[in-house]
């Protein structure tokens, strides 16, 4: 990532047209010594959103994947192309179909046997959970963990919550079991597509395409806010997340976030809806960012930057890109020639969001129909539910079975309550 200018020097109404418009960033001085960019991944979400509270009303645009039949989805490099590429000239309304063949999920590396005693045991404790708060109050009541919290503890989830964590399975277990309540309690399912879709009738958040790496992308447009603030500015941006995870190919747990101020005004961004919907991205979606890439980025918007950033973990700011040529990191067939792509989209609302609704909702219908056939096992593996063609859970415990192998997953003991669970774990 190449250094920002200076901020003593750099003109924050200086730009150059090429590819991608660029403009003076400002940085900050860190422990490290050298200056780097001060956001990062939750920070340009937060302050999208809260920036889409001050400015004017516009248009914009979304594009997603379709979906393939139940269990004949192909790797992400043999599908076929984009809309965009086929008819070059056509004005883009609909969501893509999928990634372009010449982009590819990034391989991940293997566990170590320690990461695999850990994920492990986690996956042993979390099999155990029968009930689930139905709030974060304390001594809230429980009720009986649902089909829906289940299939949500992936093997992958499990993962990705002890990465967060740094590899600690008490915390890791914790904040699974913080996130299931969250959900309940902040009603992440109940958010139906009429309710959310008032949010979204400019195209102020837009999922179109993927990137190099088959990172779905999601591009927020501040703006093109068109709502006074509310809450239900904060659960768009949930409703839209968990709709990228849904449109997710094989092999990718990530996203990428492509954010655009340009326009968007010099007011400052709302520090708490800002917080607020930092503490949602960092505490229930972690290890979702691959990418973010942010432009035309005005001075009031850098404070507010400034002002986040000691809450970020500074582990982040590295996918962090400020002004590059995004061309280099989305194909521009999959590009908005607004972020200097070949893409001509409009955002047409009638046409656009039942399109995506549609898609992410078969999708997730697919995945969910897998894991069903599998047994609706907790730890099942996102390989076999997006249909890449890998062995469900079940199926490689079998092997393991008829060819004698020790298996890797400890007895599970007689279910308990998760809170009592995690009280006996502390102890």
């Amino acid at each position: 990532m190449s250094n920002p200018p200076d901020p003593a020097v750099a003109d924050p109404t200086t730009t150059q047209n090429a590819s991608t418009e660029k403009v003076g960033i400002p940085s900050v001085q860190t422990d490290n010594g050298p200056s780097v960019p001060p956001p990062n991944e939750m920070e340009e979400a937060a302050a999208a959103v809260a920036t889409e509270s001050s400015t004017a009303a516009a248009t914009e645009t979304i594009t997603i994947a379709t979906p393939a039949a139940a269990d004949t989805v192909e790797p992400a490099a043999d599908v076929s192309s984009s809309a965009a590429e086929q008819e070059p000239n056509t004005t883009v309304k609909t969501p893509f179909t999928a990634p372009l063949p010449v982009s590819q999920p990034s391989e991940c590396a293997p566990l170590t046997a320690d990461q695999e005693i850990k994920c492990a045991s986690v996956l042993t404790a979390v099999s155990a959970w029968t009930t689930v708060p139905t709030t974060s109050a304390k001594n809230a009541p429980t009720v009986p963990i649902t089909d829906e919290e289940r299939l949500f503890l992936t093997r992958e989830c499990l993962l990705r919550y002890l990465r967060a964590t740094k590899w600690n399975v008490a915390d890791a277990q914790k904040r699974l079991l913080g996130t299931l309540t969250w959900r309940r309690e902040y009603g992440v399912l109940e958010h139906t597509p009429e309710y959310i879709g008032v949010e979204n009738e400019t195209g102020k958040q837009v999922i179109l395409g993927y990137d190099n790496a088959c990172r779905p992308c999601l591009y927020l447009l501040p703006q093109h806010q068109n709502t006074p603030r509310t809450e239900r500015q904060v659960q768009h941006l949930v409703f839209m997340l968990e709709r990228m995870i849904d449109l997710m190919v094989p092999g990718q747990e990530t996203l990428s976030l492509l954010v655009n101020f340009k326009n968007s005004g010099n007011s400052s961004p709302n520090i708490a809806q800002g917080r607020h919907v930092l503490s949602i991205l960092q505490n229930h979606y972690p290890e979702r960012l691959g990418r973010a890439f942010v432009i035309n980025v005005p001075w009031a918007v850098w404070g507010f930057f400034k002002i986040i950033t000691p809450f970020i973990d500074p582990l982040t700011r590295e996918k962090m890109k400020f002004n590059e040529d995004l061309r280099q990191h989305v194909p521009p067939a999959q590009l908005t020639s607004a972020f200097g792509g070949d893409v001509d989209f409009q955002y047409d609302h009638a046409i656009y969001w039942p399109t995506l609704v549609e898609v992410a909702g078969a999708r997730r219908a697919e995945y969910t129909e897998r894991w069903v056939k599998g047994g609706k096992r907790i730890g099942e593996y996102e390989g076999y539910l997006k249909g890449r063609g890998d062995k469900s859970l079940s199926e490689v415990e079998g092997a393991q079975q008829a060819a004698s192998l020790p298996d890797s997953t400890e007895k599970i003991p007689e279910t308990v309550p998760a809170v009592e669970a995690l009280k006996i774990s502390a102890e």
